[in-house]
């Protein structure tokens, strides 16, 4: 995707909504910022909004890209039929927000760089799906090397 998402535009399928997720992603790291990205859809696979993590760019250690995707998505009468999209397994913070909000469904990019709350939000009866994209795994891969310190801050390690 080489232009930005257009919120109320329809993604069909995980991996074009997938693609909305890596681009808010890829726009952060060229921000300078931790490249993960995140995306609501709704039941009809129409973008709510997408967000990415904005903890260097706007200096705020609680806008995760998946926070940052629900801000853009405004408030809706019920997230039980929504689809949150990420390029990352959601850490527990964001895993708390897909579960305090009832979102029924979680797409997740990759989980080999971090495993997240995955399994707690599947023994919660959210349905939640891997792709385990290569392209995103070296996205993190490469960020993480490069980037030790910063990643180490974001996950909460010392």
């Amino acid at each position: 995707m080489s232009t930005a998402p257009v919120v109320g535009a329809v993604y069909a399928t995980d991996e074009e909504k997938l693609e909305v997720a890596r681009w808010e992603a890829l726009e952060g790291r060229a921000e300078g910022g931790i490249p993960i990205g995140a995306a609501l859809f709704d039941h009809d696979d129409r973008l709510l909004g997408s967000g990415r993590n904005q903890r260097v760019q706007g200096d705020n250690p609680a806008l995760h890209g998946e926070t940052s995707a629900f801000l853009a998505a405004g408030r809706q009468r019920s997230y039980r039929r929504t689809t949150m999209v990420t390029t990352l397994s959601p850490c527990w913070y964001c895993s708390g927000l897909v579960r305090q909000f009832g979102i029924g469904r979680v797409v997740i990019g990759e989980n080999t760089t971090f495993y997240g709350g995955e399994d707690w939000l599947r023994e919660n009866g959210v349905d939640v799906h891997v792709l385990q994209d290569p392209a995103l795994i070296d996205v993190m891969t490469t960020f993480i090397d490069e980037n030790p310190s910063l990643w180490n801050e974001d996950i909460g390690e010392e």
